[in-house]
C-alpha cells in the first residue's frame, strides 16, 4: 500500500464552486487504469486548505467509495483536535491510511510535534504517514523526531518533501530496522530518494502522466537504472513546469489543457500566468499529450 506511485489528486470543482464528484470519479478511473498504487485525496494538491470540513469529508467519502486502489486520506491540520476528527472520519469512511502534514503556522517545538502526532495515532487504528514539507509549513521535522515517531506502531512512514537528500538519507538510516516507509514528496527527487532506499512517491505529476511515473518507479525497483534515468529526464521539463507557481496552480492548468476534469482554483489561489501556461504546453507537447 505504501510504495510505488501514489498520486496526490486534485479536487475538481464545478462552475458553481461545488466538489465535482463526477470529475473526481473520472480522474480516479484514469489513474487506476494506469496502474498507480494508491491515491491521496485532500492533500495540498487537493486544495485541502480551502475545503470546508463537510467538503473534506465528502471528498474522502467519494474517493473511498469509487477508488479501485488504496486510499490514503489527507487529514492533517495545525489543530490537533481537528486532525483527530478528520482522521477518525477517514477511518470510519474506510480509508486505508491517513497522511498528516506537520502543523503549519503554529511552529511547535520538538515535544509539541511528538505529542501532536502521538495523540492522533492513539485516536485511531489505521496506519499514519507523516508529511514533512517545510516550504509550506515553515517547520522542518528533523530525523530524530521522525525516528522517535516511527516507534509508534501505526505511524508507518513519511512523505519527505524537505528537498534535503542528506536529511532523507539520515531518516532512512535511522529507521532501517523498523517497518517504516520513506516516500518522496517531490517529483524531481523521486529517483535519488529511491536510490537511497525510498520506496516510491506521492506525486503531483502522476495526475497527468501516471503510466510514465509508474514505469520509472518500477524500473528503479527492478534495478533498471538506465531506463529510470531516461524517464526521469523525459519528465523533467513537465516536473519543472508544474512547480513554476504554487501547487496546485500549474497542475490544474495542465489537466485542463489535457481535457481532464479540473475546474477552477479557489481563492486565494488563482490561475497561473501566461508564461506558466506556455511552459506547460511546451512540456506536455514534448510528451505527446497536446
Amino acid at each position: 500500500m505504501f510504495g510505488g506511485v501514489i498520486p496526490a489528486i486534485i479536487t475538481p470543482f464545478t462552475e458553481e464552486d461545488r466538489v465535482d464528484r463526477d470529475g473526481l470519479v473520472e480522474n480516479l478511473q484514469f489513474l487506476s487504469d494506469a496502474g498507480v498504487s494508491g491515491v491521496v485525496p485532500c492533500g495540498t494538491t487537493g486544495e485541502s486548505a480551502t475545503l470546508s470540513t463537510a467538503e473534506h469529508m465528502e471528498v474522502v467519502d467519494c474517493v473511498v467509495e469509487h477508488a479501485d486502489v488504496p486510499v490514503i486520506a489527507g487529514t492533517g491540520s495545525n489543530s490537533t483536535s481537528e486532525a483527530i476528527s478528520l482522521t477518525k472520519h477517514a477511518e470510519d469512511a474506510g480509508a486505508d491510511a491517513a497522511l498528516l502534514i506537520t502543523p503549519y503556522y503554529n511552529k511547535p517545538n520538538r515535544e509539541g510535534l511528538i505529542r501532536h502526532f502521538t495523540a492522533i495515532a492513539e485516536s485511531v487504528e489505521i496506519p499514519i504517514i507523516l508529511y514533512n514539507v517545510p516550504g509550506r509549513t515553515q517547520l522542518n521535522m528533523t530525523p530524530d523526531v521522525v525516528s522517535e515517531l516511527a516507534r509508534i506502531d501505526n505511524i508507518v512512514g513519511i512523505k519527505e518533501a524537505s528537498g534535503d537528500l542528506q536529511q532523507v538519507s539520515t531518516i532512512i538510516e535511522s529507521t532501517r530496522e523498523m517497518d517504516f516507509a520513506v516516500l518522496s514528496g517531490d517529483d524531481a527527487l523521486t529517483l535519488p530518494i529511491m536510490s537511497l532506499g525510498g520506496i516510491g512517491v506521492i506525486s503531483v505529476a502522476a495526475n497527468l502522466v501516471p503510466e510514465r511515473v509508474v514505469k520509472m518507479v518500477k524500473a528503479v525497483e527492478n534495478g533498471e537504472m538506465k531506463t529510470a534515468l531516461e524517464i526521469h529526464y523525459e519528465l523533467s521539463p513537465l516536473v519543472r513546469a508544474l512547480f513554476l507557481e504554487t501547487n496546485p496552480v500549474p497542475v490544474k492548468m495542465a489537466m485542463e489543457l489535457c481535457g481532464l476534469p479540473s475546474g477552477h482554483l479557489r481563492l486565494p489561489l488563482h490561475r497561473g500566468t501566461t508564461a506558466t501556461e506556455n511552459a506547460l504546453r511546451d512540456a506536455l507537447g514534448r510528451l505527446g499529450l497536446l
